[in-house]
């Protein structure tokens, strides 16, 4: 401890001084640059009015009604996320969803820090009880069980309530001879509920299973971003995997297996198309072609036309 007895730490004006010094030494082309990251940092805040939205893609403000029902950039078409409600209303007949399990809520099984808290800010921020909305519906007039994750509820992650409502999906479908559709949109399994929520990878794997022994038809359609444990099981289990165009698809991030392997990946790489190119999903379908192509393929497995009771 001597070696540090006489150690001061720096008043605050010092520290500026320290940084002034710092920037006075740099070349002009590093001066440019850390001018470029300030003045980005200030304009950051202005620049999108009210009522607009920036988009990542082109960068171009837009009016977010100019966005439509489906998300899209009309610029570059570029994918906004939907989320599960917007997401219901592009692909189900117009009143024909009927949802089930909804007012099902998480539990705290590892007493995790603000979990609780958090759960119950996000819940009241989004309207939903947690990270996906299932139900039936029909597309087309065909029946089929629907299920929607929802990217706004704390990235989509999987839980207990996940797990165990896309559970009852799979069974609900399998005991009513239905077809079933599950959007996937998920940063993977919610570390808050520890071992509960990975165990869901199995559970929700094994009810997808007795509902392909009775040969019936499961569908999933990608979105963006389905990642880590969602990607690891149901994600991957569908009779047909569909994915919206660019998504990202993966289980570990590029830099953890840039770290591991030592190698330098594609630009393309954990891309919808760059799945397709290596026979991961079936096709990739544009979000406006998603309902007639769900009912093509509903139709060609001679699924039961009917209507579901109004929601």
């Amino acid at each position: 401890m001597k070696l540090f007895e006489n150690f001061k730490l720096p008043d605050v004006e010092t520290l500026k001084n320290t940084v002034e010094a710092i920037k006075d030494n740099l070349t002009p082309a590093e001066k440019a640059k850390e001018s470029s990251k300030d003045k980005s940092k200030e304009t950051a805040k202005e620049e999108v009015p009210a009522g607009c939205i920036k988009c990542p893609s082109c960068g171009n403000i837009l009016e977010k009604k100019a966005l439509g029902r489906l998300k899209i950039c009309p610029k570059c078409a570029k994918l906004f996320r939907l989320n599960s409600k917007d997401r219901v209303k592009t692909i189900a007949d117009e009143n024909s969803f009927v949802e089930f399990d909804i007012n099902m809520e998480a539990k705290d099984p590892l007493n995790f820090p603000d979990y609780k808290t958090k759960i119950k800010s996000v819940q009241e921020k989004t309207g939903l009880k947690d990270a996906i909305r299932t139900g039936k519906c029909t597309i087309g007039g065909y029946e089929t069980v629907l299920a929607v994750m929802d990217s706004t509820f704390l990235m989509g992650s999987m839980g207990s309530v996940v797990g165990e409502k896309l559970t009852r999906a799979f069974e609900y479908a399998t005991e009513n001879r239905l077809p079933i559709i599950v959007f996937t949109c998920s940063g993977g399994a919610r570390m808050q509920e520890g071992i509960v929520s990975l165990m869901q990878m199995a559970k929700i794997s094994a009810a997808c299973a007795k509902h392909s022994e009775a040969g019936l038809l499961y569908i999933t359609v990608i979105t963006d971003p389905t990642t880590g444990g969602v990607t690891a099981s149901f994600a991957m289990l569908g009779d047909i995997i569909l994915a919206e165009p660019k998504a990202l698809i993966g289980f570990a991030g590029r830099r953890v297996i840039e770290g591991t392997i030592k190698q330098k990946l594609p630009d393309e790489f954990q891309t919808a198309e760059f799945s397709l190119d290596h026979g991961f999903v079936d096709a990739i379908v544009d979000r406006e072609q998603l309902p007639q192509t769900l009912m093509t393929i509903l139709k060609l497995h001679n699924c039961k036309k009917g209507g579901a009771e109004n929601a």
